[in-house]
């Protein structure tokens, strides 16, 4: 049985907003104060609940998601798990060494060298000097920091200081790892040479904990995922699960028409080409995809149809003038119909967004998105990789012929 090295129950943490601190007022301003008949009195301080009663359990070799919108709690949650942060409830009982990595060199001192500093991270997590040397080298090198190792690290570029920061967090032989988000940073060979790293430190059989909002890396590198809202767990499940309500909740109602925008686009259906029926579509049928918009004057857009996996890798972005449809004066109320082919494409979610270009009366254009929307590709075969397209292939053979020789018939008589 897997031994449990994080156990969270009833997290909660609030902040007071718009208490500070106190201000001393001038003589000026006493004197116009008692004048004016009293003291204005300032708004007593709001309350902010960042998490709400989080419960997670984490067994030893897990490797969890924590995924959700921008302020659903998910960094203050990593924060109270490395004791950066106390909970205003409950509590988390953490068993193993932890190394964090929640922002750039956290636990960094900027007086220090960079070797330095990894002595010194590798002395708060309990290892011993022997024990740092021998994973030094390795630091080094993953951080390609070698001629600047004996700087301070006041001098690094944000990209120096980001990867010196990852590669002690990663090489120093934590039990538990706990990341916030740190493919936001960095070119793409480093997001790639991160993402390696942490591939090899869960299949060591280390625990981690990754905040992310690259959908491809937690689908990739995770076992579970957990979802969060409004600082509440929504949703737990694997990768595909939670990722899959995670874009059915950012589906929401089209946004309003911001001052005097010409276009207003609606929120988009998807359905079976075949049958009409609305929902999630067959890797191997066609489908429809059913956009309401209004124009507000005469237009004559480019109109795109973008289609992501969740890496956000582009899979589809045509474009067509919509003169090219019938459409050149969309003057009022409008449906745009789009008939796809089957996309062949490996069963699971996909991210599209429609955008519009329109030429002003001065020349240039303006653009107006549609809000992302999910599609969901559902199909009756395991696909033996993690290739985007996944046709259906007939596999058949013709034996007998030698090769460089034509096919050699066989009679029975």
């Amino acid at each position: 049985m897997a031994k449990r090295v994080i156990d969270a129950v009833g997290i909660s943490k609030r902040y007071r907003l718009g208490e500070g601190r106190v201000r001393y007022r001038t003589l000026r301003e006493t004197v116009s104060g008692a004048v004016r008949g009293g003291w204005r009195r300032s708004a007593p301080p709001r309350e902010f609940w960042a998490l709400r009663d989080v419960d997670l359990q984490v067994e030893q070799g897990d490797v969890v998601a924590i995924i959700g919108r921008n302020g659903a709690g998910k960094s203050t949650l990593l924060k109270i798990l490395s004791r950066i942060t106390e909970p205003t409830r409950g509590y988390a009982d953490i068993t193993g060494r932890v190394g964090a990595l929640l922002e750039v060199g956290t636990g960094f001192h900027h007086e220090l060298t960079g070797r330095e500093n990894i002595f010194l991270n590798g002395s708060i997590l309990g290892m011993k000097r022997h024990e740092i040397l021998r994973q030094f080298d390795a630091i080094v090198s993953f951080a390609e920091v070698e001629q600047f190792i004996d700087t301070p690290v006041k001098r690094y570029s944000s990209g120096m200081y980001l990867r010196l920061a990852f590669a002690v967090a990663a090489h120093l032989e934590p039990e538990i790892l706990l990341i916030d988000e740190v493919l936001a940073v960095g070119d793409a060979a480093f997001q790639k040479k991160c993402l390696g790293k942490m591939d090899d430190v869960a299949r060591q059989g280390r625990t981690v904990l990754f905040v992310s909002h690259n959908l491809g890396a937690v689908q990739e590198l995770c076992h579970r995922a957990i979802l969060l809202e409004g600082g509440e767990v929504v949703h737990r499940g694997t990768p595909s699960e939670s990722i899959s309500e995670y874009l059915r909740r950012l589906e929401t109602a089209p946004a309003p028409t911001i001052g005097n925008s010409p276009l207003v686009i609606g929120r988009p259906r998807i359905e079976d080409s075949e049958t009409g029926v609305e929902g999630a579509v067959s890797a191997a049928r066609p489908f429809r995809l059913i956009l309401p918009l209004e124009a507000r004057q005469l237009l004559n857009p480019w109109i795109f149809l973008i289609l992501e996996d969740f890496a956000g890798r582009q899979i589809i972005h045509q474009r067509i003038a919509s003169r090219e449809i019938g459409a050149e004066l969309l003057d009022g109320a409008a449906t745009i119909r789009l008939e796809l082919p089957p996309l062949w494409l490996t069963p699971g979610v996909y991210a599209a967004q429609f955008k519009f270009l329109v030429a002003d009366s001065a020349g240039g254009s303006g653009r107006h998105l549609s809000d992302k929307f999910m599609i969901e590709v559902r199909g009756d075969f395991d696909p033996a990789g993690r290739a985007v397209l996944n046709p259906k292939i007939d596999w058949g053979i013709d034996w007998g012929h030698k090769l460089g020789s034509g096919p050699v018939t066989r009679s029975s008589s």
